[in-house]
């Protein structure tokens, strides 16, 4: 599989970053017939689905060189290690709380050569480091969210944007949204990416004030 869709988004990558990218089209399909990180049916669509989505959030926001990031509940790894390529200056925390998960992230971390990427097994509660962001593909709410990281959100502020929780959410969010901090936003992704995959997709954002 070649990653014709990042290229199109994404057209300054350098040759490392297209190598990279190219090694996690060939690894996670490799990986997903061993330990189960991405729904069977879902794999042929690893590019637009996953790394591509993934990806939505440096649409977002440039992180600055320096920033540190928690992905929260990783998984196989997204959407830390797809960032951790475009950002090679900025730092990533991985944690989940499924072993078998963060193992897959691990090995396609170290096949990738991402030095800058660092992974848990374990809860965020047993975490105590702090960050500039927190992203994650959430399956939860987004203020439950908030609850869980307030503690790991740095009071320094490195970026343009005030430090907070990123997160892809699908479908009517407005219900969720709703009681999360002042300068919370919501942006549909179909902004960013043409495909039909992104019609109902959304990058949720609060900022988190210590």
């Amino acid at each position: 599989m070649e990653i014709k869709l990042i290229e199109k988004y994404f057209p300054n990558l350098n040759e490392r970053q297209r190598e990279q990218f190219q090694i996690m089209m060939d690894a996670y399909p490799e990986w997903n017939e061993k330990i189960n990180v991405i729904s069977r049916k879902d794999i042929d669509n690893l590019e637009c689905n996953h790394l591509l989505h993934s990806l939505a959030i440096a649409r977002f926001i440039k992180f600055t060189p320096g920033t540190k990031v928690m992905d929260l509940g990783c998984g196989g790894g997204l959407p830390g290690l797809p960032l951790a390529v475009m950002f090679p200056e900025v730092s990533f925390h991985l944690i989940d709380r499924t072993g078998k998960k963060i193992h897959v992230a691990q090995e396609i971390a170290k096949a990738c050569g991402l030095e800058n990427v660092t992974l848990q097994h374990g809860d965020v509660a047993e975490c105590k480091e702090l960050f500039d962001f927190v992203v994650s593909r959430a399956v939860m709410p987004q203020q439950d969210l908030i609850k869980l990281c307030r503690k790991n959100i740095s009071g320094k502020q490195n970026n343009g944007l005030p430090n907070g929780l990123i997160t892809l959410k699908g479908g009517d969010i407005s219900a969720e949204m709703r009681g999360t901090p002042k300068g919370s936003e919501v942006v549909e992704i179909s902004q960013y990416f043409a495909e039909p995959y992104f019609d109902t997709k959304k990058i949720a954002y609060s900022p988190i004030y210590k």
